[in-house]
């Protein structure tokens, strides 16, 4: 493989786990101010978001694409345990403050996550 496609190929899947990362805590940051959302599922959001910021992680950040996957694997479970407080107006709300960051949306990306709800 040529150094150029393995970077091409490289770029493309750090770009999917962002967009992946991003909107996972997105949609748990909008639950979390979701009114109707019940306290039990808003300490599960403050403890996935929290791990999520920590600086001390069980796999260091700084490790590219490996260091990320504790954290999301805590918001992937996170996510599936408050699914049915993901409302519409949680996802559109998500989806607009990721459109702002990053200028556009992987939809197929953001659509396998809502899937898992």
């Amino acid at each position: 493989m040529k150094e150029k496609k393995i970077f091409e190929f490289l770029k493309d899947k750090l770009r999917a786990l962002g967009f992946k990362l991003g909107y996972s805590a997105l949609l748990l940051f909008y639950a979390y101010r979701n009114p109707d959302t019940p306290r039990w599922a808003k300490n599960v959001v403050l403890g996935a978001l929290g791990y999520l910021l920590t600086p001390f992680d069980s796999v260091v950040d700084f490790t590219p694409v490996l260091g990320y996957t504790d954290d999301f694997g805590v918001l992937s479970f996170a996510l599936v345990t408050i699914g049915a407080y993901i409302s519409d107006d949680v996802k559109i709300n998500a989806r607009k403050k990721l459109r702002s960051w990053t200028g556009d949306l992987d939809l197929k990306e953001l659509q396998r996550i809502e899937e898992k709800l």
